[in-house]
């Protein structure tokens, strides 16, 4: 039976948390399908403009983000930080984005007159509206729904499209993010759809080396800070750079079918994240197989195991085996 969400995603344990929505039998999310030869790439650019939109409503990053032929991978971060500054009038304005709201919303938007009355009720629906806006759940709502539709019409069918829930990771420690950025950033070398990770169109990886080759950072993807001991700034706290050769040579191990050694400036990298060239190579190719619920250190997994009010820890073997390897 699956978990109910509270039991899976926890704030207080951690902001990042990894999502994959599949679709149902043989509907095809993107690709091209054999036996028809018809081709549904072009649903790809409806799939990553829509979250880089949501990205913009909901205070809720996007770290890494892959759009398969049947199923969509994205790395999440939950910046519940920013929420707190925003007022009333914000949080209608990002809601009313995507969402119709109440009639009281909509003319204390408009700034229409209101009575005491309909202006508490106004501050009340959005404090609802604000918890919704750093809710995953309400996230991919946002985003299934729309491509569901779509997709059906195009079809000229009816019925579900994606699968009843989408699967969702607790991400407790940046070991367990990158190793889950990688292993979505290299899914389409692993599945044989794009030969090197610059090439997997539709990807965060091929965003963030574009930009890199510019000098800078992709403004839709959660930006690499570099140095986590200068002042916090909201982002992943490791090198940009350290993270771009760890995928290169991951991805390049992956392509020839071999579990060599990585070399040398790689293997300094994960010996900094306390993971083995081993464990990396099971992390990378394995992720969703060797974890199916939260993924960190078992320190970390019998802290959010509390957390959640779990009485048994899962995965625990599997982390004490990759995660605390080096």
């Amino acid at each position: 039976m699956p978990k109910p969400r509270s039991q899976q995603i926890n704030l207080s344990s951690t902001p990042y948390y990894h999502v994959c929505s599949r679709t149902v039998r043989k509907a095809f999310l993107c690709g091209i399908d054999k036996e028809t030869g018809v081709s549904y790439e072009h649903r790809r650019s409806w799939i990553e403009k829509r979250i880089f939109q949501l990205s913009q409503v909901f205070a809720i990053d996007i770290c890494a983000h892959a759009v398969m032929n049947n199923h969509l991978h994205l790395v999440l971060h939950v910046d519940s930080e920013q929420v707190k500054n925003w007022t009333t009038l914000e949080v209608l304005t990002r809601w009313h984005k995507l969402f119709k709201g109440t009639v009281l919303t909509g003319k204390y938007q408009r700034e229409q007159p209101l009575t005491q009355f309909e202006l508490k009720t106004v501050e009340e629906t959005a404090l609802v509206y604000k918890q919704r806006l750093i809710d995953i759940s309400w996230f991919m709502r946002a985003l299934n729904e729309p491509i569901a539709r779509q997709a059906n019409k195009e079809d000229k069918c009816t019925g579900h499209f994606w699968e009843g829930r989408f699967k969702s990771q607790a991400l407790l420690d940046e070991a367990a993010l990158l190793a889950c950025m990688a292993y979505v950033d290299l899914n389409p070398v692993r599945a044989g759809i794009a030969p090197t990770p610059e090439k997997s169109s539709f990807t965060s990886i091929q965003l963030r080396i574009k930009a890199a080759i510019k000098g800078g950072q992709p403004k839709v993807l959660l930006p690499f800070t570099d140095n986590e001991h200068q002042e916090k700034t909201t982002g992943i706290s490791f090198s940009l750079k350290d993270y771009l050769t760890l995928v290169d040579e991951t991805g390049r191990v992956i392509r020839e079918d071999k579990h060599g050694a990585i070399n040398a400036k790689t293997a300094e990298i994960l010996s900094r994240l306390h993971i083995s060239n081993e464990s990396w190579l099971k992390l990378t190719t394995n992720f969703e197989g060797m974890f199916t619920g939260a993924v960190g250190t078992a320190e970390h997994l019998c802290e959010f195991t509390e957390n959640v009010g779990l009485k048994r820890t899962h995965g625990i073997a599997n982390a004490q085996a990759c995660l605390n390897s080096a």
